[in-house]
């Protein structure tokens, strides 16, 4: 029989007997204890389960995102796309509403000159206009002004009360606004310097920007506004 008289003795003792070994396990540890390795083998074994399932649930959503994603920029593209033709349009729309204005106006040419008090003889064309520009001096104009004077919207000669001949530099737009005032009375500066004529500027359209009442209401230009029923189609 084996005799334990020291904590060796003892150790020795339930080395060689795995029984006793349990035993004494049981005595001092609590069930807490004793379950703790199978209960953490069981938490890993939850947590991997946990995290392939994260994993998946990730995956999914990861493909998700993207699809939408991808969804998202179709949607960005054909929207810029549906932007690009609106934009378009409004510019056709525009040149189109500017254009029938332009033709309303110079139509209504001699009415304009007669809402100025002077009698129409007749509308410049873009050779009247070559050869005004080709008898005068033009050294200081750069050629981008003198192609744009060239193609000013409406330029007539007319004869005042006086029996005088005088010049009419008309700006056209279905809503007349700053650029157009500004190109008027460049016109008419131009037509009175190169032949030495009393020169009117005038815009005109269906209405006009407040921007440019005070040059209207100053004299500076003068505002012919067009018949609305000119402007409807046929």
């Amino acid at each position: 029989m084996n005799t334990i008289d020291t904590i060796e003795d003892l150790i020795d003792v339930l080395d060689r007997n795995p029984r006793w070994m349990e035993a004494v396990r049981s005595r001092i540890l609590t069930r807490e204890l004793l379950e703790l390795p199978a209960r953490f083998a069981e938490l890993i074994e939850r947590f991997d389960r946990f995290r392939e399932e994260m994993s998946g649930f990730i995956s999914v959503t990861n493909r998700r995102l993207q699809a939408l994603e991808e969804k998202t920029d179709d949607l960005a593209t054909r929207t810029g796309r549906l932007e690009t033709k609106t934009d378009r349009m409004l510019d056709d729309l525009g040149y189109l509403k500017g254009t029938h204005a332009r033709n309303a106006a110079v139509e209504d040419a001699p009415s304009i000159a007669r809402s100025l008090g002077l009698s129409y003889t007749k509308t410049l064309t873009r050779v009247d206009l070559w050869d005004i520009i080709d008898g005068a001096d033009t050294t200081a104009i750069d050629g981008g002004t003198l192609l744009s004077f060239r193609s000013a919207d409406l330029i007539m000669e007319a004869v005042d009360a006086a029996g005088e001949t005088c010049y009419v530099a008309v700006e056209i737009s279905f809503t007349a606004n700053g650029r157009d005032t500004r190109r008027a009375l460049r016109n008419a500066d131009f037509l009175t310097r190169f032949t030495g004529r009393t020169s009117h500027a005038v815009v005109s359209g269906l209405k006009h920007d407040d921007r440019i009442k005070e040059f209207i209401e100053s004299g500076a230009v003068s505002w012919y506004q067009l018949n609305p029923e000119m402007m409807e189609a046929e």
